[in-house]
This record gives structure tokens, sequence and C-alpha cells, in this order.
């Protein structure tokens, strides 16, 4: 038979675990956001401008910035153009171009599942904020066609910098 101060010390301590728990997977949880958009058709229209919002939360904290798209077997091209501009909380704006390498001779650089494949390109990184509030991230097809086909979708990953 337990006495009474084994049973407090038990169940203290399976508190001390379940908090400790709660704890840890809210620290893993915070360290990374995706904000996600699917294409129709797995085609990207030239002129369909993608924008993200994302919430900024902490201040003097470093974030890396990924944008990853989901290619499938069907996409034509080897490289995947695009324009970024970004807007931050408190108004600085930071233009780019990207050349993307998605494959090389029908052989993706990515990881590959199944029918489709995850290429990650870092956008920005190291990125430390002074203001909270939304930054707003948008993202411009430069490929030179009307429609660029075999993409499932593209999106923007934050990741709390280590």
């Amino acid at each position: 038979m337990q006495s009474v101060n084994q049973k407090k010390f038990t169940s203290t301590y399976i508190y001390a675990l379940l908090i400790l728990m709660m704890v840890f997977v809210n620290a893993c949880s915070n360290r990374k956001k995706e904000y996600y958009h699917s294409f129709r058709d797995h085609t990207w229209k030239r002129f369909d401008i993608l924008n993200f919002q994302i919430p900024i939360e902490k201040t003097g904290v470093p974030f890396d910035f990924l944008f990853f798209a989901h290619p499938t077997k069907d996409f034509e091209f080897d490289n995947l153009n695009f324009n970024m501009v970004m807007t931050t909380p408190s108004g600085e704006e930071r233009i780019r171009e990207y050349n993307f390498p998605i494959k090389n001779f029908n052989t993706f650089y990515g990881t590959c599942t199944g029918d489709s494949c995850e290429e990650v390109i870092p956008l920005k990184t190291g990125m430390v904020f002074t203001d909270k509030g939304i930054l707003k991230i948008e993202i411009e097809n430069l490929v030179p066609r009307l429609e660029t086909r075999g993409l499932l979708g593209v999106g923007i990953r934050m990741v709390e910098a280590r």
C-alpha cells in the first residue's frame, strides 16, 4: 500500500510532467509557421500575384523566411522564376527576383514522395523585426508563359532562427 505522502508525490510528479510536456509542445509548435496557396488544376497563371499576410508577434528575435513549392512530374521548366516584394510591419520594403532551381533534366532537386516533390529556397534569413504587426509578402510568377503547369502549390515557411 502507498502512503499518503507517496500518493501526493506521485500526483505532483504527474502534474509537473504534464505541464513540462505542454510547455515543450507549445515551444516546438511556435518555431515554425506555414502559409500555403494551392493552385486549381495545378497551374499558376502568369498574372496571378500571390499575397501572404503573416502576423509578426515577436520583436527582437531573428526569423528565417523560406519559399517552398510542390511541383509534380508535369512541371516543364528547370527553374521557377519569381519576384518577391516584402513589406515589414514598420513599412520597410524589400524587393528581389529569384531564379529557383527545381530540376535538372527531369531530376528534381528536392524531396520527392509519390507524384510530387518539395523544393525550398530561402527568401530572407535572420530577419529581426522592430515592430509587431503584419508582414506582407507578394509573390509574382516571372516564368515567361501565361500558365505554369505542374505546381500543386507554393508557400512561405516562417521559422524562428536559432
